[in-house]
């Protein structure tokens, strides 16, 4: 549960980022919108908050996460781990293993394949944005851009969205930065 909560804090940090953040009426209305979306999680987020997470590099809170190991597993075969532990700060916005399960039958199995390694890596990288991105910098229509040089667009209107994935858990801080846990993968726009 935690891993899931690590990878919805990615999609939210990617959303707030895409957004802005700013005190106006609109943005407050698209705050509330956005805690809607991710209130089925908010518990299971505390909680690891709550157990001094933030002392944790990403990869150590998702590690640490069930339902964010077939994220680990996804990163240790692209060899994005070292990169992760960095300093940083990164927002990572975290598909759960739902998400990855919801990919057409054999696409996981052929990216952890070695020889895709390099696809995967940049598909992976599309999930991470440089700089700790909360949920109350993103603002609706936000564009941020990734690690992997292209840019995802965040939406607020209905709940905080990366690219159509849904942040289902926001905010969850690490030592090296936060993640915002999708419920989806997102995939750059030349894969």
């Amino acid at each position: 549960m935690k891993k899931l909560n690590y990878v919805i804090a990615i999609g939210l940090i990617f959303t707030f980022l895409a957004c802005g953040g700013g005190e106006s009426k609109s943005n407050q209305t698209e705050e509330n919108s956005m805690e809607e979306a991710v209130t089925e999680e908010t518990p299971a987020v505390e909680e690891a908050m709550e157990e001094d997470e933030s002392a944790k590099d990403i990869v150590a809170l998702a590690m640490e996460t069930e339902s964010l190991s077939t994220l680990v597993s996804a990163v240790k075969a692209a060899g994005l781990v070292e990169t992760l532990q960095g300093d940083g700060p990164f927002t990572v916005f975290a598909p759960t293993n739902a998400a990855f399960e919801a990919l057409p039958e054999g696409t996981l199995e052929d990216l952890l394949k070695p020889e895709n390694k390099e696809k995967l890596a940049s598909i992976l990288t599309y999930h991470v944005v440089a700089g700790k991105v909360m949920s109350t910098d993103l603002s609706d229509g936000m564009k941020a851009k990734t690690v992997n040089g292209a840019e995802v667009t965040i939406s607020t209107a209905d709940g905080a969205k990366v690219n159509g994935a849904n942040v289902v858990s926001a905010d969850v801080e690490s030592s090296n930065g936060v993640v915002h846990v999708i419920d989806a993968v997102i995939l750059p726009p030349t894969e």
